[in-house]
């Protein structure tokens, strides 16, 4: 994950002065533990500033509003308590070179700093810290004890010291081209690892960036760059200083992530003819059509979304894995019981059978052949010598009344057990079906998920767990070829919610027949009919969307949606329904490039 280095933290500033300085500070929420959220207004606009102190992700960014939900942090509720509705007046920087920035509080614009806010943006050590005007610590977003580091412990209370400088020397548009060249070659290695360790606020993000923007590879070493390689470098250079200086940024997307810097190459094409050749902006995603905040707000959210979800995803199959195993063992367990139960009936007549033939008994025997009453038969009857025929009888009956009631009570449990195993195969399949993620409705989908197996005790809830409010139904959305829309459940919440809310009279419902899917709705218009193509389309699609999606052939019901029913105390996504039709789904012929 690319981190926010200098350039990009300057850039943030700049933004940050130029659109929000001054503005009133109306809300603070923390999302977790290394997410927060200050809601901003000015006379024009209000917007919500996301600071993330996460070791992988740290950053700051305007971007949307976060999920509606209860804030139980400590941090924010202090911030809340000291900085609701004060003025930020200022974003300073707190030294040369250095990735902290220092948000300063008044009660309006033009009175004394109040309050200081340093977010120190620096990796794994990023932190946010709340300083009154005495410079003491009030509150921290991670207390860093003395044991933890000698060098600059941070707890509340004691002065706030800004991080040790680094050694290196700083950048200057004024240092000369030999004396630049012979700092970065002093020692032979790569172009990038000479970039980042011989100055300060040279980022491996930046040291490619300004190596590819002159054609050369950033493993290049720098004894096999000629006198032209080491001029172009040295322009590319000079143009980062100077935009760090003019605060002239250009936010673009990259393959691999996103510069603020823009097309470098084409900066040096025009000082340079002989590179106007090079593939400029070869690496380039998008226009330079939005600001340093919304590039760097999308890039992280979107990397930090792809990280929960694979770490979501892995809890969640886990948990539904192993609760299957133990209710299989369970339910096998409960049907070994009922086959044992299902002697009964022969001991019953064993006893019938004793009992009408009391004469033929004799003193001392351990077995007596009977004939059966219907068939003739000879049955054997084990007996206890030490008994007589009316108590050996007697105590066959009583077996039989003992497995009689076993069967009774067995059948509710394994009944119970084969519907809980029918609602997490179900749980099961909705989760394969998110098999990667392609944006944030995937994540939202496995949240759903967790949610939904929190409420029925599957998983223990996290700490600080909330549950967001979300403001619309994230259904898969495609369409018939006749242009009829098809509406597809994520999860068993959304399939309940796309079953027994959205559908009307006028749709069809479509599932795998006897198999764990989701539940599928093709919307007609009043008068409307499906054609042929339109109902194969919606089974491939049911089929694909089911746990039999490596299947050639899938059973498909259809059904008009008042036929499906929720049986009373059932668990979400759990369906029954009547008068349905049957379609054969072919789920390999559905196109994966449309989904």
């Amino acid at each position: 994950m690319q981190p926010v280095d200098y350039t990009t933290l300057k850039a943030l500033a700049i933004e940050l002065r130029d659109r929000w300085i001054p503005s009133r500070l109306e809300q603070v929420y923390q999302l977790d533990r290394t997410h927060l959220a200050l809601a901003l207004r000015t006379i024009e606009r209000r917007a919500w500033l996301h600071i993330c102190w996460h070791p992988q992700a740290a950053h700051l960014a305007i971007g949307d509003a976060p999920p509606k939900g209860q804030d139980t942090f400590t941090f924010s509720d202090q911030l809340r308590h000291q900085l609701k509705g004060l003025a930020l007046v200022e974003v300073a920087d707190i030294a040369p070179w250095e990735r902290v920035l220092d948000f300063r509080f008044a009660r309006r614009p033009g009175d004394a700093i109040v309050w200081h806010l340093y977010v120190e943006i620096m990796g794994k050590y990023s932190n946010a810290i709340l300083v009154d005007r005495d410079d003491a610590i009030v509150t921290a977003a991670h207390q860093v004890s003395s044991q933890q580091s000698s060098v600059r412990p941070i707890l509340t209370g004691k002065p706030y010291e800004i991080p040790p400088s680094l050694t290196d020397p700083s950048p200057s548009l004024t240092e000369a081209f030999e004396r630049w060249r012979d700092r970065v070659a002093l020692v032979p290695d790569t172009v990038r690892r000479n970039l980042t360790r011989t100055y300060r606020g040279v980022s491996s993000s930046l040291a490619d960036t300004l190596a590819i923007a002159v054609g050369l590879d950033p493993q290049a070493s720098t004894e096999t760059l000629t006198p032209h390689d080491w001029q172009r470098l040295f322009n590319v250079w000079r143009s980062w200083l100077d935009r760090l200086e003019t605060g002239m940024f250009r936010p673009v997307m990259t393959e691999t992530g996103y510069t603020v810097l823009g097309d470098l190459s084409a900066d040096q094409a025009a000082i340079d003819p002989a590179v106007s050749d090079l593939e400029t902006g070869r690496d380039l995603k998008t226009g330079h059509d939005k600001s340093v905040h919304a590039i760097v707000f999308d890039y992280y959210r979107a990397q930090l979304d792809q990280q929960t979800f694979t770490q979501v995803r892995h809890q969640l199959s886990q948990k539904v894995t192993q609760a299957l195993k133990k209710l299989t063992v369970k339910r096998d367990g409960f049907a070994k019981r009922l086959t044992e139960s299902d002697d009964a009936d022969a001991y019953r007549q064993q006893a019938d059978l004793l009992m009408a033939h009391l004469h033929e008994w004799q003193p001392g025997m351990t077995a007596i052949v009977l004939n059966d009453f219907e068939t003739g038969e000879p049955v054997t009857i084990p007996l206890n010598p030490e008994w007589n025929a009316v108590y050996n009888a007697q105590r066959i009956y009583k077996k039989h009344q003992k497995l009689k009631r076993a069967r009774n009570a067995v059948q509710p449990l394994l009944d119970e057990v084969s519907t809980e195993i029918a609602y997490l195969d179900q749980v099961d399949a909705a989760i394969a079906t998110v098999d990667r993620y392609r944006d944030a409705t995937d994540l939202e989908t496995l949240e759903d998920i967790r949610d939904e197996l929190i409420e029925q005790s599957y998983i223990a809830a996290p700490q600080h767990h909330v549950r967001p409010t979300r403001d619309r139904d994230n259904f898969h959305r495609y369409h018939s070829p006749s242009g009829h829309e098809i509406l597809i459940g994520r999860n068993n919440n959304q399939n309940d919610r796309l079953t027994f809310r959205v559908a009307n009279d006028y749709d069809l419902w479509f599932h795998t027949q006897e198999i764990p899917g989701s539940h599928v709705l093709l919307r007609l218009k009043p008068g409307a009919v499906a054609d042929p193509a339109d109902m194969q389309h919606v089974a491939n699609l049911t089929a694909y969307y089911s746990r039999a999606q490596q299947s050639e052939l899938v059973p498909v019901i259809y059904t008009a949606p008042r036929h499906v029913y929720k049986p009373k105390g059932a668990k979400p996504g759990i369906a029954i329904y009547k008068h349905e039709q049957v379609i054969w789904g072919q789920p390999q012929q559905v196109d994966r490039s449309l989904l």
